[in-house]
């Protein structure tokens, strides 16, 4: 990719969408680290544990969402790029169609079939009453939580990603009062903490509605005709990011499966606490190509190849080094971190140990991520299947479930980065080949 001298036109769209994007992946962060932080110091280091082990359902679930909200975001952007205001509005609502039957079915699973569900994700005794009661009480929350999910990604490609910041940072300020109210004065254990957080994840949907109920920008709530080619697009085109949220789940069971046998139950608990201090790391490259995806979409709408370079060099500058800047802090802060969350001595021991294992693999991860959000939203969907189906479902299980057999359990700490290597290598190919004769508009 050959440099660029930045417009002031990006440059002003990189702060309108990375910016309130990062901010709002943040403030997810902040859910999630507040959820533990009350969680480890009001239940204790082995709730921490029963969370890390209902992660995947909840991962899972995510990912559905991000099948329905992904696809329909980037028909919608691309849409709205080519000047289509009736065609972005109708993938709009398909997917806000879809989005509530995927909030109704995570719902039911995690209340009907909870029991069931518990044992599916290899919850020993001493965790599983545990898991239970924190997997029961997230799913009451399914269906706000999925259209919460849903219409923050359209209201980002709205044009209005300052009011997206500002639901999800008062959702957050709203989480950590609940998190205190419930978990200590009220002493309601991880029910507290997946209430808490379900109410204000509804909260934050009521905010975000407001910009589709008042009509701010071009798509609102109406009735179009229904199509099933559309809700075909609409999968196969979130297909790719849903393979991507799929990972974590994989990788996690795959993960605690093995940390298990080699570690008990210390093994578990410390990995629980890396996974929450790591999540900011996460929440940094995420909101990188999430504020990117509707710059993307409609630079490619607009055919301007110009703008989709320059943004996709921006946004792998932007991942990269602020998943560095988060590793350092990883290295020199990582003991007062792992003591925020409550974690015993011998945790906290153990797990400072291990961390700079875990973590460096998140600089790569952070590129991974950031590619895939290009294929996706410049319709190249093959590549994006291909590359998050080497991430996702092969190269983390292969490498997660197989190297600490021939190397050793202490392997598995490294074992983030040796996958997301060979992903980013694999990422770079598919991206020279797929241009080989410059970008293909379709």
């Amino acid at each position: 990719m050959t440099k660029q001298r930045m417009t002031t036109n990006e440059r002003n769209n990189l702060i309108k969408y990375v910016v309130p994007a990062a901010l709002a992946n943040t403030c997810f962060f902040l859910f999630s680290v507040v959820d533990g932080i009350f969680v480890g110091r009001g239940v204790g280091t082995q709730a921490l544990g029963a969370v890390n082990l209902a992660l995947p359902f909840v991962l899972i679930a995510e990912a559905l969402n991000s099948l329905v909200t992904i696809g329909g975001v980037t028909i919608v952007a691309i849409r709205l790029g080519r000047g289509d205001k009736e065609g972005a509005e109708s993938a709009f609502m398909h997917s806000f169609l879809v989005i509530l039957l995927v909030g109704v079915l995570i719902t039911i699973g995690g209340t009907c079939f909870t029991r069931p569900a518990v044992r599916l994700l290899g919850a020993r005794e001493s965790y599983a009453a545990l898991v239970e009661e924190y997997l029961f009480w997230w799913a009451i929350f399914g269906i706000p939580s999925s259209l919460n999910v849903n219409l923050m990604g359209f209201c980002r490609n709205d044009g209005s990603s300052g009011r997206v910041a500002v639901g999800t940072g008062v959702a957050t300020v709203l989480n950590i009062f609940l998190d205190w109210l419930f978990v200590f004065p009220l002493k309601m254990g991880l029910m507290g903490a997946a209430v808490a957080t379900g109410i204000s994840q509804t909260v934050s949907l009521f905010i975000i509605m407001s910009h589709f109920l008042m009509k701010q920008g071009s798509l609102s709530f109406r009735r179009v005709p229904i199509s099933l080619n559309l809700f075909r697009k609409i999968a196969f085109r979130g297909l790719p990011e849903a393979i991507a949220q799929i990972s974590p789940p994989i990788t996690t069971l795959c993960t605690n499966y093995v940390l298990l046998a080699g570690y008990g139950d210390i093994g578990i608990n410390a990995y629980s606490v890396i996974s929450y201090v790591s999540s900011f790391t996460q929440a940094i490259f995420f909101g990188a190509s999430e504020g990117l995806q509707p710059l993307f979409g409609q630079s490619y709408g607009a055919k301007e190849e110009r703008d989709l370079k320059f943004y996709l060099r921006a946004g792998i500058y932007i991942s990269a080094i602020g998943s560095m800047v988060c590793f350092a802090g990883y290295l020199f802060l990582g003991s007062q971190l792992c003591r925020l969350f409550g974690a015993d001595p011998e945790t906290t021991g153990f797990a400072v140990e291990q961390m700079w294992k875990c973590c460096w693999g998140l600089i790569i991860a952070s590129v991974n991520t950031l590619l895939s959000a290009y294929f996706y939203s410049t319709k190249r969907s093959r590549e994006a299947i291909i590359l998050n189906i080497v991430r996702g479902l092969i190269a983390n299980t292969a490498v997660i479930l197989i190297l600490p057999r021939l190397l050793g359990r202490g392997i598995i700490w490294h074992t983030l980065g040796i996958y997301e290597l060979i992903v980013l290598v694999i990422a770079f190919g598919l991206l020279k080949y797929s241009e080989r004769n410059g970008i293909k508009y379709k």
